[in-house]
């Protein structure tokens, strides 16, 4: 996802958008631990990006409320 998309997205939004993307993340961890090959490689480091993101806006929204 791109940033100008999530910034776009509420908080709860948000949230919920980090727990359905680390549910594919464990699911596609774990077709990498029992040796099977996922169908799509490159997407496990695309949701972590995507993850850190989201973390990302979090902090900044946190600390523009704070310094208000």
């Amino acid at each position: 996802m791109k940033i100008k998309e999530l910034r776009k997205m509420d908080e709860k939004i948000l949230e919920s958008k980090i727990t359905e993307i680390k549910k594919d993340l464990m699911k596609l961890n774990a077709q990498v631990a029992t040796g099977t090959t996922p169908e799509n490689p490159g997407r496990i480091r695309s949701l972590k990006k995507t993850i850190a993101k989201i973390y990302t806006l979090q902090n900044e929204k946190s600390k523009e409320v704070k310094s208000k």
